[in-house]
């Protein structure tokens, strides 16, 4: 169903755009879950179980688009090697460890918002807990 949700977010994008406030409106995606690689059962049972990381989206004019955030992953790169046995999954099913925490994702917004860099720490107290706490997406 991923078409429809970029048809749906173009949309709104298109429509800030329209009303000239694309610079004051981001768009910020999430789940409260992923999924594995690999599904689990057979026959009419098969799915995917719950998973950790996953991809997050960012919109608007005032993000520094066409890139990846994260921490290099066992490849080298940002997107981990999406085989499963390849060091950045858990197990043999493809459950993937996030390398960036949701309050990275929300401090760095926070910020953009206007939140000061001196309540970062009283508004997000598990930040301290990753290395750093502006993943450097917005303008």
């Amino acid at each position: 169903m991923l078409s429809q949700v970029s048809q749906a977010l173009k949309a709104f994008y298109d429509e800030t755009v329209a009303q000239g406030v694309a610079a004051q409106v981001t768009t910020y995606t999430m789940a409260d879950f992923n999924r594995t690689l690999n599904p689990a059962g057979s026959g009419s049972n098969v799915g995917s179980d719950h998973g950790w990381g996953g991809p997050y989206f960012v919109i608007g004019d005032s993000v520094l688009g066409g890139n990846f955030y994260g921490r290099p992953t066992s490849n080298g790169s940002i997107v981990p090697t999406l085989v499963t046995g390849t060091g950045d999954d858990t197990d043999t099913r493809g459950r993937f460890i996030p390398s960036v925490s949701v309050e990275q994702y929300a401090a760095t917004l926070a910020r953009w918002y206007g939140l000061a860099e001196a309540d970062i720490p009283l508004v997000f107290p598990n930040i301290v807990n990753f290395s750093g706490s502006n993943l450097g997406f917005m303008m």
